[in-house]
């Protein structure tokens, strides 16, 4: 099975993140990592290949620092990575991203992409939808279990309530929760090994999409504006004198609680 697992680098979200002057999440001076979620699809796409044979590719559009989480990437035991690098991708929106992605993905003629059901930085949870829907494929997405037989895959989607299961033929998107297994840590041999393994680089040129369509010129959405979030300002104190418990519903009703 050509398996193709969607990989991001974000920043950490542990540590302080911030926009840029262009209103551009600050990529240059942060501490970049391999979006979490995207580690879990890694993960079950290994899963598949230990059980079913066949490769897993790694795909990832964005800056030549991108690098970084691909080799990152391929520690954990994928094959090989495609990585989508050009200048006029800066500032692109999510129509513009899935539509570099899936021009890719064109090229790779995988039987399932596997991606992580959202990214730390954008949370938008649509880029799987999005590209699904450009391929012409099924998407199959929050799955928090993953069952492949033959060419027939079947998930249970994680939802509030339980879960559902769905089941579609391949090709197709799956995107996953952090529920549906443990990511493997990178060996010494894995890590040495990565810095061996292919990895191609794809232009705009390569894909046949003009540069006018991505970046802040093909952006159908983008943020005018923005400012830090405000310090924490102190709690308001209530003193029982009597008419403690009015004085609570009160400012309860002030903040709109009750």
């Amino acid at each position: 099975m050509n398996i193709v697992v969607l990989v991001k680098q974000v920043p950490d979200s542990g540590s302080e993140r911030s926009l840029s002057g262009d209103n551009t999440v600050e990529r240059q001076s942060a501490n970049n990592v391999i979006n979490e979620m995207d580690e879990y699809a890694i993960e079950e796409a290994l899963k598949i290949q230990e059980a079913h044979g066949g490769e897993v590719t790694i795909l990832t559009m964005g800056p030549e620092r991108a690098a970084e989480s691909i080799r990152k990437a391929l520690s954990m035991g994928p094959d090989k990575a495609v990585h989508v690098i050009d200048d006029a991708l800066h500032g692109s929106c999510a129509l513009a991203t899935s539509k570099v992605l899936a021009a890719a993905l064109g090229t790779l003629n995988p039987d399932l992409v596997i991606a992580g059901a959202e990214s730390t930085d954008g949370r938008v949870q649509v880029m799987p939808h999005m590209i699904a829907e450009r391929m012409g494929v099924a998407a199959l997405t929050g799955a928090r279990k993953l069952t492949v037989e033959g060419g027939t895959l079947t998930i249970e989607r994680q939802t509030e309530e339980g879960y559902e299961v769905v089941t579609a033929n391949t090709p197709a998107v799956v995107s996953v929760w952090d529920t549906i297994n443990e990511p493997r840590y990178p060996s010494f041999k894995g890590i040495m090994a990565a810095k061996k393994k292919p990895v191609q680089t794809l232009a705009l040129a390569d894909l046949g999409i003009d540069a006018a369509e991505v970046g802040f010129a093909g952006a159908s959405s983008q943020v005018v504006e923005h400012a830090k979030r405000p310090p924490r300002q102190g709690g308001q104190r209530v003193t029982d004198d009597g008419n403690g418990g009015v004085a609570l519903v009160e400012f309860l009703s002030s903040e709109k609680f009750v």
